[in-house]
């Protein structure tokens, strides 16, 4: 087994998998619960923030049992959930655009297929662990996904659907989840550069797990902590609802009228002729 410098008892790693997989179960209930609660526009994105913390939920629970049983890095079983739950996180971009404001669906299959890119790389360096030129080239493909990731959200299409969008919610929403893949992110190819790329490195797969591990349970509950917080907050969509319900209370009340003044001109008339 390795040794660890971050986590000097392995149960420190053991603790981080229980508190990952007991957190993305909180999570999914609160967002699928919430789901109710927001403007019908926000439904999806919230669905798919629901989505990811629930599959993650469950890998996680295959990734503990693997790690406590045979003290091996579940890695195939970390980058199933990867390519499943990241590009779904890359996509919340999109649906928040699609949320307030018309965007082309090229934007989709950008963000998508750069973030598959980016796991690729990732997952082709550690499954090939003791070949440095394969670590290496896995490592540079995965950052190269990411740099491009990066230009759609603070420079391409996607900045600029969202200055375009005049919603404050989504553009706050928008700005701040480009900091979660910036700041936050950063935090696994960090991992993947101590343990893998740096040589003779004090860092061990226990240090990574744990990595990973806290890099997941902030990353992907605070994806859907910020959008959730914009749905709820979307002064947009309530003066929209309330303009709705005005819109027809009017109409209601021009339909009643119309029909009173049809009425008194009917008995006037009635009253004429007799």
């Amino acid at each position: 087994m390795e040794d660890y410098m971050f986590s000097s008892d392995i149960n420190v790693v053991d603790f981080s998998f229980w508190l990952v997989t007991a957190s993305m179960a909180a999570a999914t209930l609160f967002f699928i619960l919430e789901r109710f609660e927001v403007n019908p526009k926000w439904k999806t994105s919230l669905t798919v923030a629901a989505l990811i913390t629930g599959i993650a939920f469950w890998h996680y629970l295959r990734m503990s049992s693997v790690w406590i049983d045979t003290g091996t890095s579940p890695t195939v079983y970390r980058y199933i959930d990867w390519f499943i739950t990241v590009p779904l996180q890359i996509v919340e971009f999109y649906l928040i655009l699609v949320a307030v404001t018309v965007v082309k669906p090229r934007l989709f299959w950008q963000l998508l297929v750069a973030s598959l890119v980016m796991l690729l790389g990732g997952f082709y360096g550690e499954a090939n662990i003791g070949s440095d030129s394969k670590e290496i080239i896995g490592f540079v493909v995965g950052m190269a996904g990411w740099a491009y990731i990066m230009y759609l959200i603070f420079f391409g299409d996607a900045k600029a659907a969202n200055d375009a969008s005049g919603n404050p919610a989504g553009q706050l929403a928008f700005r701040t989840l480009r900091y979660i893949v910036t700041i936050g992110w950063a935090i696994y190819p960090i991992g993947y550069l101590l343990v893998y790329i740096i040589g003779n490195s004090p860092f061990g797969e226990g240090d990574l797990n744990l990595i990973y591990n806290l890099a997941d349970l902030v990353n992907k509950i605070a994806f859907g902590v910020v959008i959730w917080y914009a749905a709820t907050t979307d002064k947009g969509a309530v003066v929209s609802a309330a303009a709705s319900v005005a819109k027809k209370a009017v109409s209601s009340t021009r339909k009643r009228s119309t029909t009173k003044r049809a009425s008194t001109t009917r008995r006037s008339t009635s009253r004429r002729r007799s």
